[in-house]
């Protein structure tokens, strides 16, 4: 498993809009296989910074849904909203999540 950590930072006064356009595409990227759980994050110092964590059973998987039209649709709903180019990086785990009551 992988953990896709993107960054987005959107142009200021859109991140409602933004929201919104994740939340009508997101089963585009949730949908796909390979992918495990998605989540999308805001920044609360920088409100127009957004983090999206996908897990994906491989960095293959994930390049399958980049060369799918599923990440044309994805990328159409939300891209308009983009101040620049989104960074993406693949993280594993050190060791197995331990979940803290």
């Amino acid at each position: 498993m992988v953990l896709e950590v993107a960054l987005f930072d959107v142009r200021p006064g859109t991140e409602a809009e933004f929201a919104a356009a994740y939340r009508q595409v997101r089963q585009a990227v949730a949908g796909s296989a390979g992918c495990r759980s998605m989540r999308m994050t805001r920044g609360v110092e920088t409100p127009s910074r957004f983090v999206l964590l996908v897990e994906w059973d491989s960095v293959d998987q994930h390049e399958a849904f980049r060369a799918s039209e599923r990440f044309v649709e994805w990328r159409a709903g939300i891209g308009r909203y983009f101040a620049n180019p989104p960074q993406v990086e693949h993280f594993t785990d050190l060791e197995p999540a331990e979940h803290l009551d």
